[in-house]
């Protein structure tokens, strides 16, 4: 089977319901035409479609292979990337300055599902480049800028993100990688380890943005600085010189996304790899989150994406095979296991789902895209404050959905989703990771309750719950059953959210609402998404030329009201009342 991007779907969720028109009316963004997207669009499609989803399987099978002379990609790797450069697919939303296209967040994000539905081994190699050139472009020198970012735009160097270390995990004030000054430059020494394409065959360079700590470095997160350090060092004229001291020492062994090299990296060996520092001392913490939450967004895609590569696989397994008389078929040719209740259950599950995290990470994309570009500054503001409340949903609440969405891929499949060769297995293997990625899903919700709601006293979802109330009125005024249905679910479950919100601002015990954090953020992915599948629905009430697909998208909106929203309630409850015994009994006796 060879992937077909949703772009029909894509496309009715970016323009009709997250609104691209109101994007490309604003400053910079006026060539984001509907035409021009679409035309992006279907592109796309095509390149994903025919040469990274071919490759899918190659990568699993193959893997990367490291060896002294350094990490060597699949079969069919480095001409894909090659092509993926030429065609410019790399470079869709950064600045023109740099060789960029300039397009909105949104549109990228539109354009990196498919990149991760068709090929997430792949698609992981520029999303760690996007995310470096974006904190470069923040926060580095005007040199190092002009150095390292067009090269890094047009995919002729990538780049990484390099944090954790063996002793330093998530706590990243353990960090022990150190930088000694040197002239006009500085000497990095220590290890990083689980650095995703930290050595690969597909570019002439690698950047590596890396953490370490100055001599005179006061303890903890706040004494952590941020530096470039390039594989090869670059001359005056920017060509590539020497080999610097920094080498890949093996790559890991995996459950999955066996492409993408996962290394352990070694700094200094030798006299130290130079690197040289982005802004200033003892403040990359700050500078890496730029790149950090620019990544979080990018995986929350990749748990819907890959939850749709997987879902393409399990139709067309259910449609074509045949198991037993089923109930809905409508004669003896039409008895493929599509036609049983419970499987076209576990497909609308996945159907839905799927639209309901795509139309959750474009309008935090979109957010984004107005709070860059807005002309009032109390509107940059406001979608600012939104953009960084959905991010932990897109990333926590996707990449956990996505993943029990490739489950039930396997499910459909029954017994032969569990054997690899029909590679319903490796959507699930490959969806694992990203649950972990940039964050595990508690650190998600810890942000979530801390940083996004708690610090600004629950404005920002306050705001959020008085926009979703409008659009429950605007269901209100239908005298269509399906979407007065979808109103009275999304009503229960935003009451459900504000109450728990409530209680969350309310503990000054911090253990409480850290126990029910997770099932918190759940709540709110959930409410989120019935909200965007609620627009979806009023949306396609306006659709004329197509009522079979206006049809359709109502009444996946109402299944996903039906199924998932019924569940933000039970997690209230969860939260408000479960806290205690998650942490009543010693450790001892666990």
């Amino acid at each position: 089977m060879t992937y077909q991007a949703p772009v029909r779907e894509i496309e009715f969720m970016l323009n009709k319901v997250v609104g691209l028109d109101q994007i490309n009316s604003l400053p910079g963004f006026e060539e984001a035409t509907e035409d021009l997207v679409g035309a992006i669009l279907e592109e796309s499609s095509k390149f994903c479609g025919e040469v990274l989803a071919p490759l899918n399987r190659v990568g699993d099978v193959q893997g990367s292979v490291w060896s002294e002379d350094g990490v060597t990609t699949p079969d069919g790797w480095q001409d894909a990337y090659q092509q993926f450069c030429e065609n410019g697919w790399g470079a869709l939303s950064f600045p023109t300055q740099y060789g960029g296209q300039g397009l909105p967040m949104s549109v990228s994000a539109a354009v990196q599902e498919m990149w991760h539905a068709s090929n997430m081994s792949f698609g992981l190699c520029p999303l760690l480049t996007q995310g470096a050139v974006d904190a470069l472009h923040h926060h580095a020198s005007d040199e190092l800028k002009d150095i390292y970012i067009s090269k890094m735009v047009e995919g002729t160097w990538t780049g990484t993100m390099n944090l954790t270390e063996p002793q330093a995990g998530t706590d990243l004030a353990a960090v022990r990688t150190s930088a000694e000054p040197d002239g006009d430059h500085y000497r990095i020494k220590g290890q990083k380890i689980y650095i995703t394409y930290g050595e690969h065959d597909l570019s002439e360079n690698i950047v590596h943005l890396v953490l370490a700590r100055l001599p005179d470095a006061p303890p903890g997160v706040k004494g952590i600085s941020l530096f470039v350090v390039p594989k090869f060092l670059v001359n005056a004229d920017g060509s590539i010189g020497e080999r610097n001291d920094v080498k890949c020492v093996s790559i890991e062994h995996k459950l999955g996304i066996n492409a993408s090299p996962t290394c352990v990296m070694s700094y200094g060996d030798n006299d130290g790899a130079i690197g040289y520092l982005v802004g200033k001392e003892h403040h990359g913490l700050m500078y890496m989150f730029t790149m950090m939450n620019q990544a979080r967004h990018a995986v929350g895609v990749e748990g819907y994406a890959i939850a749709s590569g997987a879902y393409q696989k399990a139709l067309q397994y259910a449609k074509d095979r045949e198991q037993g008389k089923t109930l809905l078929g409508k004669s003896e040719d039409d008895q493929g296991i599509i036609n049983h209740p419970d499987v076209r259950r576990l497909l609308m599950s996945m159907r839905s789902g799927i639209d309901a995290m795509r139309g959750l990470s474009l309008e935090c994309a979109a957010s984004f895209d107005k709070a860059a570009s807005h002309p009032d500054q109390t509107q940059r503001e406001f979608f600012q404050r939104r953009g960084e409340l959905l991010t932990p949903l897109v990333k926590g609440w996707s990449t956990e959905f996505g993943l029990a969405l490739c489950s039930s891929g396997v499910q459909i499949h029954g017994g032969m989703g569990f054997v690899e060769e029909t590679g319903a297995a490796q959507y699930y293997r490959d969806a694992r990771i990203t649950t972990i990625y940039e964050g595990t899903t508690a650190i998600q919700a810890n942000d979530l309750i801390g940083r996004k709601t708690a610090r600004d006293g629950g404005q920002g979802m306050s705001e959020l719950i008085a926009d979703i109330r409008v659009t429950i009125d605007e269901l209100g005024k239908s005298n269509r059953v399906e979407l007065q249905v979808i109103a009275r679910n999304l009503a229960s479950a935003v009451d459900a959210l504000e109450e728990t919100t409530q209680w969350m601002l309310e503990q000054e015990n911090a253990v409480l609402p850290a126990a029910g954090s997770v099932d918190y953020l759940m709540m709110g992915g959930r409410t989120v998404g019935g909200w965007l599948m609620a627009r979806s629905a009023l949306a396609a009430t306006g659709i004329t030329d197509d009522t079979e697909f206006a049809e359709a998208q109502i009444a996946l909106a109402r299944f996903f009201a039906e199924h998932e929203l019924p569940i933000v309630d039970a997690g209230r409850q969860l939260v408000i009342e479960g806290g205690e015994s998650t942490v009543s009994v010693p450790v001892h006796m666990l």
